[in-house]
């Protein structure tokens, strides 16, 4: 029942995220039969951002959209991660910020035992700031919730 050292979900969201060569990433993801999207998104509303993934997530098929439980499990992941992005108050534009954010979702098993079933795994980077060009600094976040 162990969490496998090397299908740990979310160090390979932030790997696959921050990747020059994403193709090679893909490649050992697909062997694990694992499902993932990657994106950008840039926004004053926390809304909009959490909207980018799950419809990313959705259309190229990490998760199911009929299926409750997964969109779910995306969404906590999600905030999970916003929170890294603005240091635990997932506040964006009601403070005067925005965010020009790269996005990885990652689906798969982390554990030896196929029995635990599927996670996911969100990861964010780019930057946050006042909405004034050069006004901005880098930001990471990750979230990972179970299906």
């Amino acid at each position: 029942m162990a969490l496998s050292k090397d299908r740990r979900i979310g160090k390979h969201a932030i790997l696959l995220l921050l990747s020059e060569n994403s193709a090679e990433h893909l490649v050992m993801l697909e062997q694990l039969n694992w499902k993932s999207c990657t994106g950008k998104v840039g926004s004053m509303d926390a809304h909009k951002v959490v909207a980018a993934i799950e419809t990313a997530a959705k259309k190229n098929g990490v998760i199911n959209p009929d299926l409750y439980r997964e969109s779910h499990a995306l969404y906590h992941a999600i905030i999970e991660a916003l929170n890294g992005i603005t240091r635990g108050q997932v506040q964006i534009g009601s403070v005067l910020r925005t965010v020009g954010l790269s996005f990885a979702v990652l689906r798969g098993n982390p554990y030896d035992n196929e029995q635990e079933g599927d996670w996911v795994a969100v990861s964010l980077y780019g930057t946050i700031g006042a909405p004034v060009k050069g006004s901005e600094h880098e930001t990471i976040g990750l979230g990972i919730n179970h299906i």
